[in-house]
């Protein structure tokens, strides 16, 4: 007699661009992101919401909830709900000067002609780190390591609020960014990095109704650095855009008088510039050029909350 076997699956993920049934469909960058979609799913299908984390006009980062359902565009168990793993988010392609990155998920309506929904980075982390797990678990903390890309993303979540209207952004930059001579330059540009970031969070608290979400933030919890997981191990905290950069913004601002460098979080905040600045002149976004030109001899992004 033969035995029906179920096909492998992922809760709430019925149609994506990943076959369950393949191996390589559960390895770890796949599992990074797949994963967490479907535990949003879970999530929802609870009642449960994850915790929202906005900026307010005192910059300062809020907790709230929001419905998964606001996070993907569609109900999550919907029959119309698709997830794009790794691929690009089309409608920002008109905003951009070449290939546009891929995100990590991109979801869809089948059955609209807006089609494209959602663009959303997601950044499973691990609780504690090597830094707090000798600390009692409500002192434990966790970093996030991005890709420059999610930087890339979050320029585009906030100019494409502006296609209309790029004057805006011209009048909040020009004043700032029109008096740098040399971009690539560190002698140049770190005199200007406080005012650059004053000239954006100046922007955000002015239009800080438009904030979207942007980054889902998975949390696994451990005992300690054992594999034995916490009784109530799992939870996702979804960043704004807006939220999302204060994780360099605000290590710029406390460290910027005493580097004589460019540190990562400073890198980030003159990457995120230069993309706003160069939309409000042109109208788009030349991201592989300025990540690649504005390095300041620093590779990786590493963010520690």
């Amino acid at each position: 007699m033969t035995k029906n076997i179920s096909k492998p699956e992922l809760f709430g993920i019925a149609n994506s661009n990943r076959d369950f049934s393949q191996q390589e469909s559960w390895g770890k960058n796949q599992f990074n992101n797949s994963f967490p979609a479907s535990l949003a799913c879970y999530m929802d299908s609870l009642g449960l919401k994850p915790v929202y984390l906005m900026l307010d006009k005192n910059l300062e980062v809020t907790h709230g909830k929001i419905e998964v359902t606001e996070i993907f565009g569609i109900k999550p168990l919907s029959p119309n709900l698709f997830f794009a793993f790794e691929s690009d988010y089309v409608p920002y392609r008109k905003i951009v000067t070449g290939k546009l990155p891929r995100v990590d998920l991109v979801t869809l309506d089948t059955t609209s002609d807006a089609f494209c929904l959602r663009g959303i980075e997601i950044k499973l982390t691990a609780l504690p780190d090597n830094s707090t797990y000798k600390l009692s678990d409500d002192k434990y903390g966790c970093e996030i390591v991005t890709r420059p890309d999610t930087i890339v993303y979050l320029a585009l979540s906030i100019v494409d609020k502006f296609q209309n209207n790029r004057d805006i952004l011209l009048n909040y930059l020009e004043p700032v960014f029109s008096q740098i001579q040399d971009w690539a330059s560190i002698r140049t540009i770190l005199p200007h990095i406080s005012d650059i970031a004053d000239s954006i969070d100046n922007l955000l608290i002015n239009y800080i109704d438009i904030q979207t979400p942007l980054v889902m933030q998975p949390v696994w919890k451990t005992v300690g650095k054992t594999s034995k997981l916490y009784k109530n191990c799992l939870d996702i905290f979804i960043w704004s855009n807006f939220a999302f950069t204060r994780l360099f913004f605000d290590m710029t601002k406390r460290s910027i008088k005493k580097e004589e460098t460019i540190q990562r979080p400073m890198r980030s905040v003159i990457w995120l510039g230069r993309m706003l600045y160069d939309f409000a002149q042109t109208g788009k976004v030349h991201h592989k050029l300025i990540i690649d030109t504005l390095t300041y001899n620093t590779k990786m992004i590493k963010l520690l909350l």
